[in-house]
């Protein structure tokens, strides 16, 4: 018995003492896979919480949350990241989009990194809802209280296809603002 514990201490101390750890912020190698890109500055908490804004006689609210040690099937690593849920309401109180109620794991909204230049934190959008309309999003705050937040969206070369429901809509439904300044709630 105190065989086998040694040899699951042994091979459990290995495991951790060999995952190397990296910053979340840009380095110009491949990171190895197993490794962590790990948020060592702790930057990442700075951006939970709830954030509203108004466009287009639009309300939204981003729900943004911290995930700790995910592993990226992708890219063969473990990393902490943002992910993002929104719900959208017209002048009225109509709930117009909502994936508040997603699990984590099915956010349309994930943190890829920060960008290399500057203090811009990177995410994906990708909306299967809407026709898997998808793009980019930067992020970053606009005053040093980290109670505004720019945003940023550019949307990708989105193909509607005739199985779209939204394929001869006019306009498109846009749930995200492409340009907005959000404030902590």
């Amino acid at each position: 018995m105190k065989n086998l514990f040694l040899f699951i201490f042994f091979n459990v101390s290995i495991f951790f003492k060999a995952q190397q750890i990296y910053s979340l912020r840009p380095s110009e190698i491949d990171l190895p896979e197993n490794s962590y890109q790990k948020d060592t500055n702790n930057e990442l908490p700075y951006y939970e919480g709830i954030w509203k804004g108004t466009w287009n006689n639009k309300i939204i609210y981003v729900t943004l949350k911290k995930l700790s040690n995910k592993y990226d099937n992708n890219f063969k690593h473990y990393k902490d990241y943002l992910i993002g849920k929104f719900k959208v309401l017209d002048n009225n109180g109509n709930i117009l989009f909502d994936n508040t109620s997603l699990t984590d794991d099915n956010a349309k909204i994930n943190g890829v990194s920060f960008r290399k230049y500057g203090d811009k934190y990177s995410l994906i959008y990708v909306d299967p809802d809407l026709c898997n309309t998808s793009g980019g999003i930067a992020i970053n705050f606009t005053d040093s209280s980290k109670t505004q937040l720019n945003w940023k969206l550019t949307l990708g070369s989105n193909m509607i296809t005739t199985d779209c429901q939204y394929y001869n809509t006019t306009p498109f439904p846009q749930a995200l603002p492409k340009e907005i300044v959000l404030t902590k709630q």
